[in-house]
């Protein structure tokens, strides 16, 4: 399969000597004997510095199963810019993460006028990544 890949990238762009993929696009790719394996763990481990969630504790469910949220939530207001790059970040990790799409769509449709219940359960998508 590498050897197939290689001959294709080297046939459209200049290549020489490129070894066994480890990182591409920001995926982090491992190849063993068994499979190849993608992850986005160190962007991850990325977002959690970026929004102050470093020493958070992993829970081992996505949403609470008493959660109701709405956009006509009563509740501080937070800063859509804020919570728009934090569901954004979540989205991108999505596509080597589909078991939290849930979660993040839940939190998606709530862009506008975010409260600190949307973003409570916007971290807690976050918290069950890691």
């Amino acid at each position: 399969m590498f050897d197939d890949f290689k001959r294709a990238m080297t046939k459209e762009f200049e290549m020489a000597g490129i070894g066994f993929m480890s990182y591409y696009l920001g995926i982090e790719v491992k190849q063993r004997d068994d499979g190849i394996f993608i992850s986005r763990d160190g962007y991850a481990k990325e977002i959690l510095k970026k929004f102050a969630m470093k020493n958070c504790m992993p829970v081992s469910t996505l949403v609470e199963s008493e959660v109701k949220l709405s956009s006509r939530q009563d509740g501080k207001k937070i800063n859509s810019t804020y919570f728009k790059s934090l569901v954004g970040s979540l989205r991108y990790l999505t596509c080597t993460k589909p078991d939290i799409l849930f979660g993040v769509g839940l939190v998606s449709c709530h862009m506008e006028a975010p409260t600190i219940s949307h973003l409570k359960v916007a971290k807690r998508v976050l918290y069950e990544r890691t």
